[in-house]
């Protein structure tokens, strides 16, 4: 689970991780009066207004009603300039390098008190899964995209891998400020600001807390400029509170969908919809359908024990996606029986309609009496044998 800047900062904030002042909004009138507070708070009359969706590059993003405006806008004209903004940018599609053409609609602003920058720096507490711990990544490249840095100077990044026992050690946290070229009050700062990071992304459970950029101010401090976080879903029973932070309407609907029928799936670029039950049978799924030519649409998990009911769900959500030209369902019946997932089949197609090819590939438990059903539905769907069989009948029929 992602959330927005503002949620990050007030997670961070609270947990004594230095963040600047700010105030989130949704009008006009209340990004005016934030930006009066503000400068009345702090003496400065810089003030900048952040787009907040879920996508980075907000900062070199422009909205494609406004195509000279940023996603990120630094404005010293006073309160009633800040609104004129905030205006532009409510309601406005903001087009990133991570949103793609189609942009995302920005319904909050984070108006935020404006900082005097010495230094900007990266850094970045992230779950690394080769290695099941998490990973500190540091560079002094800050304010620019790390996958850009990873690829063009990969020695500016610097990376220490925290132990879960003992979490960040002593060396490992001044080694990281020596390396940024951090010295005396600063790297002292430095050496705190990291170590309580760590700490917060092992309390959280968090699968990334992003820095980008860490900045060093004129006077020494060192501050999170920005703030990106996402969360293991399967740990917030645990963080209620996080979870309230949730904004669905930053969230793909049928994911949606699919959390509320029991069901995990994640939309990808193909144009093959996969119905599987077991994560490494989708895998395997959609892997195959790669080595005969095929992209995977979809990474689509029913589940071991899948009602016919989410069966049927499952049919909808695959079929309501536009890209999708062709349908494999996989199934091997172990706990889950293969008439069980026939009827769902039966009842999802009969429900939405088959607009497009299904292969239906069945083994296991009542494997016969599945077919059978499939056979007797007068449905146009394709068996296949087995799983080789499967998916290359499915790679043909939507070449």
């Amino acid at each position: 689970m992602k959330i927005h800047e503002y949620q990050a900062k007030e997670l961070l904030g609270a947990r004594g991780i230095p963040v600047p002042r700010g105030i989130m909004v949704q009008s006009e009138g209340q990004a005016t009066e934030a930006a009066r507070k503000l400068i009345e708070e702090t003496g400065n009359q810089v003030v900048v207004v952040k787009s907040q969706i879920h996508a980075g590059g907000r900062g070199k993003g422009t909205f494609r009603e406004h195509p000279g405006l940023r996603g990120v806008s630094v404005i010293k004209d006073g309160p009633e300039a800040v609104g004129e903004v905030a205006h532009q940018m409510l309601g406005s599609t903001l087009v990133t390098v991570q949103t793609g053409e189609a942009g995302k609609q920005v319904n909050q602003l984070y108006i935020e008190a404006g900082v005097d920058i010495a230094r900007e720096l990266y850094l970045a507490v992230l779950l690394d899964r080769s290695v099941g711990r998490n990973l500190v990544m540091a560079s002094t490249e800050g304010g620019m995209d790390i996958e850009r840095v990873a690829e063009e100077t990969p020695e500016k990044i610097l990376r220490e891998v925290i132990d879960p026992a003992i979490g960040l050690a002593a060396f490992q946290a001044n080694a990281l400020g020596w390396g940024l070229g951090l010295e005396g009050e600063v790297h002292k700062s430095f050496v705190r600001f990291i170590t309580r990071l760590t700490e917060v992304a092992r309390e959280l459970d968090t699968d990334l807390v992003e820095i980008n950029p860490l900045v060093v101010t004129g006077s020494g401090e060192v501050i999170a400029l920005d703030g990106k976080m996402a969360f293991d879903d399967n740990a917030l029973f645990r963080h209620p509170d996080v979870a309230e932070m949730r904004d669905e309407s930053e969230e793909d609907p049928a994911e949606i969908e699919a959390k509320s029928k029991g069901l995990s799936y994640i939309k990808l670029d193909g144009n093959i919809g996969c119905m599987v039950n077991g994560a490494g049978l989708a895998m395997s799924t959609m892997d195959i359908i790669k080595h005969f030519g095929g992209e995977p649409a979809n990474f689509l998990d029913v589940g071991g024990g899948a009602t016919a009911e989410q069966v049927a769900a499952a049919i909808r959500i695959i079929t309501a996606d536009a890209n999708v030209k062709g349908i494999l369902v996989n199934i091997f019946g172990g706990i889950m029986r293969c008439d069980t997932i026939a009827a769902g089949i039966i009842s999802g197609v009969k429900e939405v309609g088959l607009p497009v090819p299904m292969v239906v590939r069945l083994e296991g438990t009542n494997v016969d009496l599945g077919k059978k059903m499939l056979d007797d539905s007068g449905l146009n769907l394709i068996t296949a044998a087995d799983m080789k069989d499967g998916a290359q009948k499915i790679v043909e029929m939507t070449r």
